[in-house]
């Protein structure tokens, strides 16, 4: 097993191998792991040479097909299946072969958010030692996270400016990259990051307008949630990452139920949930609004609209809005 920082280490330095099966819910990492490999086996995307597949419904043999076609001008192929957990049992046990033997003009990349350890599919990858985890990133090794992301643009940030960061946006790796973005432009080329830039340069506007959505889905306003959500794709946000952002929110209040029935209160309630303490009120009236069969709702709602905003043709915004709506019901 490997761990998915490691591939996409290697992937920059240019070392792949032939296929890779990457597993795990930190969504961020396995995108970075997807583009570093495909770069490094085909350059930029392009329709010679680049191709994505749904798990749901794939007949593995179109697969394998695309892995020993000929790549055209390019020493390679890039053959990606997202979902292969959804593949039915005689596919995976046909991608199970073609791990024991992959083709050697193709980098072939199966994600899956989980996927279980006794199938055959798994149970290969292993054994070809192309099994990469995915897992989230635990709580202690975020600021960590933060302090290589801005070593990698030129940067030293203090800890306080870590912290800081870390507090006023939460967890999302994905959030937390757009913001060292951000701050790196603002200070300039190797200058190095303090408390004051975060404050300056990484506003609560974003947040708060999140939270406004999220207060609004848990007392079902459906009115109010989609204005909200107008609101923030007037302000140019894409839909994918509101969309995040909303299910990360939804991940704290259901962390803040769980730490609230144990019996912890205010700030160390929060930062059980992983939330900044200035949301203490805000969250605990979430906390008590939702119950768990509602969250669970809200997370499967989530998991279909982002699947949507990867591979379906309906407009972006569309997409999101009716998630939006069906969480409010």
């Amino acid at each position: 097993m490997v761990d998915v920082q490691r591939v996409i280490q290697a992937a920059r330095e240019g070392k792949t191998k032939h296929a890779y099966v990457v597993v795990g819910t930190e969504t961020f990492l396995v995108d970075r792991a997807i583009s570093a490999l495909r770069a490094a086996a085909i350059g930029s995307p392009n329709g010679f040479n680049d191709d994505t597949y749904q798990g749901k419904g794939l007949d593995a043999r179109s697969v394998i097909a695309a892995a020993n076609t000929l790549p055209m001008m390019s020493p390679a192929r890039f053959v990606l299946v997202r979902h292969v957990d959804k593949v039915d049992t005689a596919g995976q046990a046909e991608l199970a072969t073609f791990l024991a033997d992959p083709s050697p003009i193709a980098c072939v990349v199966l994600t899956a958010a989980k996927l279980n350890g006794n199938s055959k599919l798994a149970r290969a990858a292993k054994k070809a030692k192309c099994w990469v985890e995915a897992k989230a990133v635990k709580r202690g090794a975020v600021r960590d996270f933060v302090r290589e992301e801005a070593k990698a643009r030129g940067h030293v940030i203090s800890g306080p400016a870590a912290s800081l960061l870390v507090d006023a946006i939460g967890e999302d790796l994905s959030l937390l990259d757009d913001a060292l973005e951000r701050l790196s432009l603002y200070v300039g080329d190797g200058q190095k990051i303090l408390p004051a830039h975060v404050t300056e340069c990484i506003s609560r506007v974003r947040v708060d307008s999140i939270w406004a959505l999220v207060d609004a889905v848990s007392g079902k306003d459906a009115g109010r949630a989609i204005a909200a959500t107008a609101s923030l794709l007037a302000d140019r946000e894409p839909p994918l990452r509101i969309l995040a952002m909303v299910s990360r929110q939804l991940r704290m209040v259901a962390r803040m139920r769980q730490a609230l029935a144990g019996g912890a209160r205010g700030s160390d309630a929060t930062s059980a949930a992983g939330a900044p303490p200035f949301k203490a009120r805000e969250l605990t009236e979430a906390a008590r609004r939702f119950t768990m069969p509602q969250l669970t709702s809200a997370f499967r709602t989530l998991a279909e609209a982002d699947l949507a905003l990867k591979g379906s043709k309906q407009p972006p915004s569309a997409v999101l809005e009716n998630a939006i709506l069906a969480l409010c019901r």
